[in-house]
């Protein structure tokens, strides 16, 4: 899978995406990751990327003609208008479910803004998902960007060492994940729950169930309310 970063800091992306899991799935040839530099696109010859807003307004404004021209070098070489996504807290929240539409394609294009925004126009003529991170404000799209490529990437096949790890975890089916345990069996007076010494799988697992069930109750009631749960689990655990 290809992930393509639109970006006035292309060192910051490198940096981060480079490294560890990820960085060694690009190495095989798994992943790849390009930050495209829109300063290099620009046809100002003292290299300027923003203006002012029509209009009035504190800050400045990416203009429309780098940003275009960057994205277009991208879709010009992988062939067709990839799937485009620029990040913006005015966007749709990101969530798994997201992640796992995102990883099914091949390419994708992140468009990272900076100072107060980018161009209407621009956005509308490549713009396919507005997505945000949560409901704040950062200086600009990259860190967001680094974060749905890194949850994307981990539901690309090749890039999990141990693919279960992928599927057993926080969200799947709206539960948050159990609590987990390694050596030692005891620490500053706390030990593993017997049930998981017990080599007994079927036990582990009900053990589990239930405690997802029970920290998505506690932390995230809003998400317990989506989960798909048994009768008997609805019964046991109201959640109203």
């Amino acid at each position: 899978m290809r992930f393509y970063i639109l970006t006035l800091f292309p060192e910051m992306v490198r940096e981060c995406l480079l490294t560890s899991i990820l960085g060694r799935a690009a190495e095989k040839g798994i992943l790849s990751f390009e930050a495209v530099n829109i300063r290099d696109y620009t046809r100002d010859k003292h290299k300027k990327v923003d203006d002012y807003p029509y209009g009035g307004g504190a800050g400045m404004l990416m203009q429309a003609q780098p940003v275009y021209d960057a994205w277009l070098s991208v879709v010009d070489r992988i062939g067709y208008r990839a799937r485009t996504v620029y990040l913006t807290p005015q966007g749709y929240p990101f969530t798994q479910p997201m992640a796992k539409e995102f990883a099914q394609e091949d390419a994708l294009i992140f468009l990272c803004g900076h100072y107060e925004g980018i161009d209407e126009r621009v956005l509308e003529e490549i713009v396919t998902d507005y997505v945000s991170i949560g409901d704040y404000v950062l200086t600009g799209g990259e860190l967001p960007a680094m974060v749905i490529a890194d949850a994307v990437s981990r539901m690309v096949p090749g890039v999990l060492s141990n693919q279960e790890s992928g599927s057993a975890e926080s969200f799947e089916g709206n539960l948050l994940e159990y609590p987990q345990y390694s050596r030692p069996e005891e620490w500053h007076g706390k030990r593993v729950p017997p049930i998981l010494l017990s080599g007994n799988h079927r036990k582990v697992d009900e053990w589990r169930r239930e405690q997802s069930i029970l920290r998505t109750k506690e932390r995230r009631p809003d998400l317990l309310k989506k989960a798909v749960l048994t009768e008997k689990e609805k019964r046991e655990h109201t959640y109203g």
